[in-house]
């Protein structure tokens, strides 16, 4: 059975993370540099960012991980060290000063930046902090809860969650923290997610268990269908949990996959809810389509419907445009057998029957789509596959959060 515990990224057996302002951020209330760390070497996988432009963390990371092992992850927010001549030497460096205060090889270290592109990124703040940085880590929430707030740029809240599963008989735990409300369209960008577990599994099926989760989770994300340099999801299990480690597919390795589902799919929500000036949670379900495929091309598709995104937004009832992104969204769909509900709190609201309009009570559908957290439910009637995908409403105030976002 899968739980919901609390600790974040520090819930899992082992694991101390911790959160300070080192100087990168002008709001010294901010805090812009993070320190997760095990206890002991752990196996570790990544998926990235599909931007041709990758910022220079993102470089050193992937070679630091390419035998499938690391034991620390440090980050900075407030510069996305991206397009800076001297980004991998930067990065590089971020390595090396855990090394120097924590003795961990920097060739064992995961590095991430995020924050604005194009700006030279200083290390002196980075090494000023990382005394204080250390000296913070600890294995309670706090730490957890400090990391999160560290790697938020404009998250208005943070993002951490940790399950509770069993292996073979060993209880184990895992933990994340993410952060990236904009720029997360079509496949996790500007997303950073950090997962850990004291589940005992080879690098190999880790990346196999991460690599396939991303399809259903963070690449059915969406805020405003811009893509980033930086993003990056990293998993790290130190096996502390002590359980027959996962080798191979079958049964534990199933278990594992949908502890690790639960922790991505919840921070999607959160994520999604938090998008750049959201006042509304999309979540679109897409049944009965005739492959995973479709389904999911479908899912995506409406949740990326800028003209939806502001319909929610105003609480407008215009489901055409659900079939008109449906309609372009590449998925082999019957458009005379599509059915959509609208549901929330409030209540649920048929509108289309057959891909054609029923009649609706536009009070109750107002009601519906004034909720916080609205849910789109698509049949398509032709098959067996379903999908969800996750977004947010289109406000005034992400054109505002936008229009001035470097200054």
């Amino acid at each position: 059975m899968i739980r919901q515990i609390a600790g974040g990224v520090c819930a899992p057996k082992g694991f101390k993370a911790y959160g300070v302002h080192c100087g990168i951020r002008k709001n010294k209330s901010k805090r812009d540099l993070a320190l997760i760390l095990s206890d002991t070497r752990c196996s570790a996988a990544g998926v990235y960012t599909t931007n041709l432009v990758k910022g220079a963390p993102i470089l050193v990371t992937k070679s630091h991980l390419s035998d499938g092992y690391a034991q620390a992850v440090i980050v900075n927010s407030g510069n996305a060290n991206t397009c800076n001549a001297d980004g991998v030497g930067i990065a590089e460096r971020m390595c090396s000063l855990v090394e120097e205060h924590t003795g961990i090889p920097a060739s064992d270290v995961i590095v991430a930046s995020t924050g604005v592109i194009g700006q030279q990124l200083s290390i002196a703040p980075i090494a000023s902090g990382m005394d204080e940085l250390v000296r913070g880590l600890t294995q309670s929430a706090e730490g957890s809860s400090a990391a999160a707030e560290a790697i938020m740029t404009t998250d208005t809240f943070k993002k951490e969650v940790a399950y509770s599963f069993t292996l073979g008989g060993a209880a184990c735990r895992i933990g994340a923290i993410a952060k990236g409300v904009g720029m997360i369209c079509p496949n996790m960008a500007t997303l950073l997610l950090f997962v850990t577990t004291d589940a005992a599994i080879s690098p190999e099926m880790l990346q196999k268990a991460v690599s396939e989760d991303v399809k259903s989770s963070l690449n059915m994300l969406s805020v405003d269908r811009d893509t980033s340099t930086n993003d990056t999801f990293c998993a790290l299990a130190n096996g502390l949990a002590g359980n027959e480690p996962v080798t191979e597919e079958g049964h534990a390795f199933d278990v594992f996959r949908k502890a690790l589902h639960a922790v991505t799919s919840k921070l999607c929500r959160m994520l999604a809810s938090d998008g750049e000036g959201a006042t509304k949670l999309i979540e679109c379900t897409v049944t009965g389509a005739k492959t995973l495929q479709d389904a999911r091309l479908a899912a995506k598709s409406v949740v990326c419907s800028d003209l939806l995104k502001a319909a929610v937004f105003g609480a407008d009832a215009n489901w055409g445009r659900v079939l008109c992104a449906l309609g372009y969204s590449g998925a082999d769909l019957d458009t005379d057998k599509i059915d959509v509900d609208f549901r929330s709190r409030a209540g649920v609201v048929p509108v289309c029957r057959g891909g054609a309009g029923v009649a609706f009570s536009e009070e109750l559908a107002k009601a519906v789509l004034s909720e916080k957290e609205i849910y789109i439910d698509v049949g398509c009637n032709c098959g067996d596959s379903r999908a969800t995908a996750w977004g947010c409403d289109l406000t005034y105030e992400y054109v505002k959060i936008n229009g001035d976002y470097r200054t």
